[in-house]
């Protein structure tokens, strides 16, 4: 049984997320980890909500309640949003947390103790209007390098080039759009990325199956203009973690905190810490799986992430696990993808355009969702969700094929041998090659699977799916059972057992109609299928079962218009 190590990129605090940065992160981690576990693997997913910085601030400020309460009522919010899409963490914490309050700390002394953090004088843009330093993401501007007009001071969104504040054409203060900015100096402590710079390239080189925009952006960083630059990791906040140096004070620091992209992916760790609390265990049970001295050396350790947080991922935080000097697990695989668009735009949650997931779940059931994002995932190049092809998707993936398999094939057993696997007659050729032919699809599927090739996956999903309605229409039970009812009764038994294969094998796509599926099967038997043919005969003569109600729903045209008109414009 192998060790799975999975996270997916920190949801900010600061409002509920849109169906894109459902996809880019959570929903492909989730897939994953429900895969491991349906194979018999154990699996530690986590995940948690990023709480400090100016963006908690503003929005606390605009709900007119204390930050630290903001941030608390809100992880409560996307906590039950989350759990309402099927999102299986073993833990969903938040950076905020004593345990990563500490364990931010902890790394800033280690770095400090290696060399690896200056003290230096630095020039930050300050808003008159404001009263206040702007972070550098608060600071919007055209982007230099391909003219986007709402690039932010750190960071291009559209190309992805490490900015600056001052790098930008016209910048503005994104907290009331004025121009009237300064740069003033101010003291910063900076993570001295750039002497771990040949180091990180040959750790990302040793990479060989990261996918290639991972790789590109990582080493576009590394190696584009000047180089990996040093990056302050301090900021003049009042939220966030008091900068010491591990439980010692950081003379000069006083009334600052680390910069949120310093102190949010170390709470990757400090949540397996919150797990292990919340559960009644150990350091041990947490260390075991983050500390190479301590037997996480034989975990396999998977980020799934969209592409604006690779350079975070695959150069900072590695730099700030490097630099510590100490047994930490680094990343073994790390997903990236494209963004999602929405009909003919982008999704955003700072301009509310596109659905955000309380809508969506307030439309359908998460399974519906769940289908369309992850069979249209954004994985070699952006993908765009529009309406009709969210309609067509689940009125031809969901309803005609599944549904319309599990509907038909219970029906007519109940019509004709009662609501139990019926007795009687043997697999033909017809059977025998069905077999055949699923059991290398399910060998393709796991593949596709293990390698998180997410599209992949679920084409083969649907061609299982296929294969199954295909057998049915040519076997035609109901005609066969005309002239030899054993041979029916064979037939359908196989159909019957094929909606087990289906549940099972669905279940890391469309969990809850798994769910339903086992119960109309009245079985409690989820072991993954891999002897297909023993799988096949798994439901024995007699077995009871019910018909279920309807899988899936067919979306009409009128619904589909209905919420294409909600959803045109941005979210109130």
């Amino acid at each position: 049984m192998a060790r799975i190590l999975i996270t997916s990129a920190l949801p900010y605090i600061n409002g509920i997320k849109h169906l894109g940065n459902l996809v880019g992160s959570q929903l492909p981690a989730d897939l994953f980890a429900r895969f491991q576990r349906g194979i018999g693997n154990e699996v530690l997913f986590l995940c948690a909500t990023d709480e400090h910085g100016t963006p908690a601030e503003l929005a606390a400020s605009k709900a007119d309640k204390p930050v630290a309460e903001y941030c608390a009522e809100m992880h409560e919010v996307q906590a039950k949003i989350a759990k309402g899409f099927g999102l299986s963490f073993d833990h969903f914490g938040r950076s905020s947390s004593p345990a990563n309050h500490t364990l931010t700390q902890h790394f800033a002394g280690k770095l400090a103790e290696a060399g690896l953090i200056s003290e230096v004088a630095d020039r930050q843009v300050y808003s008159n209007a404001d009263g206040r330093f702007l972070p550098d993401r608060y600071v919007e501007g055209t982007c230099p390098n391909c003219f986007y007009e709402r690039a932010r001071g750190d960071q291009c969104e559209e190309c992805t080039k490490q900015l600056d504040p001052t790098d930008l054409i016209t910048p503005r203060s994104a907290i009331s759009g004025s121009t009237d900015l300064e740069v003033r100096e101010t003291k910063h402590l900076f993570l001295r990325q750039s002497e771990l710079r040949d180091q990180l390239d040959a750790w990302i080189d040793s990479k060989a199956d990261w996918p290639v925009l991972t790789t590109s952006i990582a080493k576009k960083w590394l190696h584009d203009g000047d180089g990996l630059q040093d990056r302050g990791i301090t900021r003049d906040l009042d939220w966030g973690v008091s900068v010491q140096k591990g439980d010692e004070a950081w003379d000069g620091m006083e009334g600052k905190v680390f910069y949120v992209w310093f102190d949010a992916p170390i709470e990757y760790i400090a949540c397996a810490k919150e797990w292990a609390e919340a559960n009644g265990k150990d350091d041990a049970e947490w260390e075991r799986w983050w500390r190479t001295d301590k037997g996480a050396d034989d975990v396999r350790y998977v980020q799934f992430m969209g592409k604006d947080n690779v350079p975070f991922h695959t150069l900072s935080f590695p730099a700030t696990i490097l630099g510590s000097g100490e047994p930490w697990k680094m990343v073994d695989h790390l997903k990236s993808f494209n963004y999602l668009n929405y009909d003919g735009g982008q999704f955003s949650t700072s301009q509310g355009r596109g659905v955000f997931m309380d809508q969506a779940l307030e439309l359908l059931p998460s399974d519906y969702w769940r289908w369309w994002l992850l069979s249209h995932a954004p994985e070699s190049s952006d993908s765009e969700f529009t309406w009709e092809n969210f309609q067509q998707s689940v009125n031809k993936d969901l309803a005609d094929v599944l549904g319309n398999f599990v509907s038909r094939i219970t029906k007519f057993c109940r019509s004709k041998f009662g609501e139990e696997v019926p007795a009687g007659g043997a697999f033909g050729e017809q059977e025998t090659a069905l077999i055949a032919d699923l059991t290398k699809r399910v060998h393709a599927y796991e593949g596709h699977m293990e390698a998180m090739d997410v599209r992949k996956s679920a084409q083969e999903l649907r061609a299982i799916w296929v294969a199954g309605n295909e057998y049915l229409q040519s076997a035609a039970p109901w005609s066969t059972f005309k002239t030899n009812p054993e041979q029916a009764a064979a037939q359908v038994r196989l159909g019957l057992n094929l909606i087990r294969l289906y549940a099972v094998l669905s279940a890391p796509f469309i969990p809850d109609a798994t769910d339903k599926m086992m119960a109309a099967l009245k079985s409690e038997d989820r072991d993954w299928p891999s002897d297909v043919a023993a799988f096949l005969n798994g439901l024995p003569e007699g077995h009871a079962f019910a018909v279920p109600d309807v899988l899936f729903a067919k979306i009409a045209d009128e619904e589909r218009e209905e919420w294409q008109a909600k959803f045109s414009g941005t979210r109130d």
